[in-house]
């Protein structure tokens, strides 16, 4: 006789709704790409209305028995003439032209290091589809900015996975980086800085130049005897001599080791829009948001009074249930949008108060010494968000104060604690780095070892590991490579 064994699994999964999606969207963007998102959503849904656009159009309208009765939004109005009204027309739903006037508009401040919208205009043109078009512009976002692809495409599956309820694959990923590292400039999306140069060197067209074929084949087989500079191991290796070798050399120093900030001529100039304002005023800061973060946008009254009317309606005519459901479809969509725009004011006022708040010496003072430590941890818990929220409202917008404009990923730091046991931000101790290096004698260049007994000295006991992991994330090479002859 068999027995059947019964197994009782518990296994969770986060789905996230069609509305938590949209937020999410919405949430990381900065000032300028939310605007053009509402100007879309406006054009796209009908529903949606901009309460200045709508009040403005009316005025203008000349008056007719249509508009001055409120008897038109009865059970006679004509749904299949409403549906017609999608927006292209010179009635449209537009936002407020108001935006387009110099004198409303912020003195924006110029920004050099605009690689990325450039790379999605070319992705725009590279990729059809839309799944892989969708997929490219997260890889692109996940690019930093000196142009290096640092997430393991691992992380961005389960990222993509987790928060945008998308199933992909790491060789899909792959494939579709291969053909974002063709773009320009050249070497943008390499994972490391030895894909990077080799990147540069397959776009040059070595045909006629030796040098170049030889150049791409040390950075592949000799990089590490290139970067310590073993010269003469390399010669033994691949049998050449001083002339040749100099000539490959001539042809990698020119390479860009940063691609994404190039001043690249074909980039379009982009321009910061602070998405907020503190102001000291005589002592109290106050913070305020963009006011093009919160566009006045309603409902259609005329949508919603159609669709009441339907309802209402004892003859519900077979023809019209398509139209209506277009209508409640749009309806939905048109308060979805509208919810999440206010979550997304909500959520980034209360992140810019709980910075503002934990760093209000800094925004008396301007002092950068007075910045405290801070990591995206401490901000979740006080406004009780997630920390995947915090990151995308620090990683993607600006703030004006009294000093100027800084992203707000400048306010987030790891702490350390001197020999007086007081905590101190990172960004002092890099400080006192980069001024150590820039001062140092190019003969015989500071050695991670002497930085680490130069911090002591100051008070700041920390690793020889932990002083090569700052000097990197300044940029600043190992002191062999700094020697000047």
């Amino acid at each position: 006789m068999s027995s059947l064994k019964q197994n009782l699994a518990q296994k969770m999964l986060q789905k996230l709704s069609p509305q938590q999606i949209q937020f999410i969207k919405l949430l990381q963007l900065n000032t300028q790409d939310f605007e053009e998102k509402v100007e879309q959503e406006l054009l796209d849904n009908p529903a949606l209305e901009d309460t200045k656009n709508s009040d403005e159009e009316r005025f203008e309208e000349p008056e007719t028995d249509d508009f001055g009765d409120e008897d038109y939004l009865k059970d006679d109005v004509d749904i299949h003439e409403l549906l017609n009204a999608t927006g292209d027309d010179d009635g449209g739903f537009h936002l407020n032209e108001d935006y387009n006037n110099e004198e409303q508009r912020e003195s924006p401040l110029a920004s050099q290091n605009t690689f990325q919208e450039y790379l999605m205009e070319q992705a725009r043109a590279t990729f059809y589809n839309e799944t892989e078009l969708m997929l490219a512009i997260h890889l692109i976002n996940s690019i930093e900015e000196d142009g290096y692809l640092r997430r393991e495409l691992r992380s961005i599956v389960n990222d993509l996975a987790f928060n945008e309820n998308i199933s992909t694959t790491e060789e899909q990923l792959e494939k579709l980086l291969i053909k974002i590292q063709n773009f320009d400039p050249a070497g943008i999306g390499a994972r490391d800085l030895q894909e990077c140069l080799l990147l540069q060197l397959y776009k040059k067209d070595y045909g006629d130049n030796p040098a170049i074929s030889l150049a791409e084949t040390i950075i592949s087989e000799q990089m590490e005897a290139f970067s310590k500079k073993h010269y003469d191991k390399i010669k033994r290796s691949l049998k050449i001599g001083d002339d040749e070798l100099k000539g490959a050399i001539a042809e990698i120093v020119k390479l860009n080791p940063k691609p994404g900030e190039t001043g690249n001529s074909n980039a379009k100039t982009q321009y910061i829009v602070p998405d907020f304002t503190v102001v000291n005023n005589e002592g109290v800061l106050e913070v305020s948001l963009n006011s093009r973060n919160a566009p006045d946008l309603k409902i259609s009254a005329a949508y919603s009074e159609t669709l009441k009317a339907y309802d209402n309606s004892p003859n519900k005519a077979q023809s019209l249930k398509d139209a209506v459901q277009y209508i409640k479809q749009k309806l939905d969509g048109a308060k979805w949008f509208i919810d999440s725009v206010k979550q997304r004011q909500n959520t980034l006022m209360s992140t810019m108060e709980a910075i503002v708040q934990r760093q209000h010496d800094f925004f008396l003072e301007g002092d950068e010494t007075r910045l405290r430590p801070m990591i995206l941890k401490d901000i979740a818990t006080q406004v009780g968000l997630d920390i995947s929220t915090i990151s995308r409202v620090a990683n993607s917008k600006y703030v004006e104060t009294d000093f100027g404009i800084y992203p707000l990923k400048y306010f987030f730091s790891e702490g350390i604690v001197n020999d007086e046991g007081e905590e101190v931000s990172n960004r002092e101790i890099k400080k006192i780095l980069s001024n150590a290096i820039d001062a140092e004698e190019k003969k015989k260049p500071l050695t991670d070892e002497a930085l680490m007994d130069l911090l002591k000295e100051k008070g700041y006991n920390i690793a020889r590991r932990t002083v090569a992991k700052y000097r990197e994330q300044l940029n600043i090479p190992v002191a062999r490579l700094r020697k000047e002859l």
